[in-house]
């Protein structure tokens, strides 16, 4: 698969954008260009220079950290997963923003037994496109931050942003 990419600076750190025509396909967050080139590379990503394609994208990640964007409204290109990962990551999407859920109950909003909350804690952590489609906001039944493949930190750091950390286990 051919993306075109970009790395944009982040107050999380550099975040490979990669896409196609049809949308946004990667967000993900990376320490260094060698290692985003190596990860393409493992998934058969064949990564090129963005023409332009992605300054909408790469605006609007700027917005959302400047604390002016609340909800991305960019063509989404989920070329990677499985029907039951991609049905998760739709329903992350409808997660607003300053809101948190639970794996659980996320698990219960798709139809599933709130025992399939590890498989969509899984399919959470799979997640291709970091922030536009809001893993973070998935937390442990009880407040706790549970997992994310981005760091800990970091995804307190979207928390606080979005105004959701501390979470009230009380709405939850």
């Amino acid at each position: 698969m051919r993306l075109e990419s970009r790395t944009i600076e982040t107050p999380i750190g550099p975040i490979l954008l990669a896409g196609t025509a049809r949308g946004l396909a990667l967000a993900r967050v990376v320490e260094r260009d060698r290692e985003a080139r190596a990860w393409a590379h493992s998934h058969g990503v064949d990564l090129r220079p963005d023409e332009g394609s992605l300054e909408t994208v790469a605006c609007a990640y700027q917005g959302y950290f400047a604390g002016c964007l609340r909800e991305f409204e960019i063509p989404i290109d989920l070329a990677w997963g499985s029907p039951f990962q991609r049905a998760v990551w739709d329903a992350l999407r409808k997660i607003p923003y300053g809101s948190t859920t639970t794996y659980g109950a996320l698990a219960r909003g798709l139809g599933f037994a709130p025992g399939a909350s590890r498989a969509v804690g899984s399919a959470n952590g799979a997640n291709p496109i970091v922030i536009a489609v809001p893993c973070h906001r998935v937390v442990r039944r009880g407040g706790g931050l549970g997992g994310f493949a981005c760091g800990l930190w970091r995804k307190e750091h979207l928390l606080r942003l979005e105004g959701s950390w501390p979470v009230q286990p009380a709405l939850l």
